[in-house]
Protein backbone atom coordinates (compact mmCIF):
# COMPACT_ATOMS: atom_id res chain seq x y z
CA UNK A 1 0.00 0.00 0.00
CA UNK A 2 1.29 3.35 -0.66
CA UNK A 3 2.20 5.85 1.66
CA UNK A 4 0.42 8.99 1.83
CA UNK A 5 2.02 12.41 1.58
CA UNK A 6 0.37 13.51 5.00
CA UNK A 7 2.09 10.04 6.15
CA UNK A 8 5.64 11.30 4.80
CA UNK A 9 5.35 14.80 6.15
CA UNK A 10 4.60 13.06 9.37
CA UNK A 11 7.63 10.63 9.33
CA UNK A 12 10.16 14.09 8.69
CA UNK A 13 8.85 16.47 10.58
CA UNK A 14 8.65 13.55 13.98
CA UNK A 15 12.82 12.37 13.12
CA UNK A 16 13.44 16.13 12.26
CA UNK A 17 12.19 18.53 14.60
CA UNK A 18 11.52 22.50 13.69
CA UNK A 19 11.40 21.08 10.47
CA UNK A 20 9.07 23.13 7.64
CA UNK A 21 8.15 20.10 5.22
CA UNK A 22 6.14 20.24 2.06
CA UNK A 23 4.85 17.07 -0.22
CA UNK A 24 3.67 17.10 -3.04
CA UNK A 25 2.60 14.27 -5.22
CA UNK A 26 3.93 13.83 -8.33
CA UNK A 27 2.59 11.59 -10.48
CA UNK A 28 -1.14 11.40 -8.69
CA UNK A 29 -0.26 7.61 -8.08
CA UNK A 30 0.89 8.07 -4.33
CA UNK A 31 4.27 6.36 -5.20
CA UNK A 32 6.29 9.68 -6.58
CA UNK A 33 6.86 12.60 -4.49
CA UNK A 34 8.68 15.55 -4.20
CA UNK A 35 9.98 16.91 -0.55
CA UNK A 36 11.15 20.11 0.30
CA UNK A 37 12.24 20.15 3.51
CA UNK A 38 14.05 22.96 5.48
CA UNK A 39 15.56 22.82 8.80
CA UNK A 40 18.34 23.67 11.25
CA UNK A 41 19.32 20.72 12.18
CA UNK A 42 20.62 20.61 8.31
CA UNK A 43 23.13 24.23 8.91
CA UNK A 44 26.92 22.63 8.38
CA UNK A 45 25.69 19.99 6.93
CA UNK A 46 26.42 18.38 3.02
CA UNK A 47 23.72 17.80 0.57
CA UNK A 48 24.03 14.05 1.17
CA UNK A 49 24.18 14.69 4.75
CA UNK A 50 20.83 16.71 4.75
CA UNK A 51 19.50 13.78 2.38
CA UNK A 52 20.71 10.54 4.57
CA UNK A 53 18.62 12.62 7.62
CA UNK A 54 15.56 12.33 5.59
CA UNK A 55 15.81 9.09 4.57
CA UNK A 56 16.60 7.73 8.10
CA UNK A 57 13.17 9.51 8.92
CA UNK A 58 11.33 7.42 6.58
CA UNK A 59 12.67 3.87 8.33
CA UNK A 60 13.34 2.09 5.38
CA UNK A 61 10.60 2.87 3.42
CA UNK A 62 12.28 4.69 0.39
CA UNK A 63 12.75 1.77 -2.40
CA UNK A 64 9.67 -0.24 -0.82
CA UNK A 65 6.63 1.09 0.02
CA UNK A 66 7.66 4.84 -1.18
CA UNK A 67 9.46 3.97 -4.74
CA UNK A 68 10.63 7.75 -5.49
CA UNK A 69 11.15 10.66 -3.30
CA UNK A 70 12.62 13.87 -5.37
CA UNK A 71 14.48 15.97 -2.42
CA UNK A 72 15.57 19.69 -2.06
CA UNK A 73 16.77 20.29 1.56
CA UNK A 74 18.29 23.28 3.05
CA UNK A 75 18.83 24.97 5.74
CA UNK A 76 16.82 28.22 7.40
CA UNK A 77 17.97 31.47 5.67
Amino acid sequence: MPMTADEIEAMIAAAIPGATVEITDLAGDGDHYSARVVAEAFRGKSRPQQHRMVYEALGGRMGGVLHALQLSTAAPE
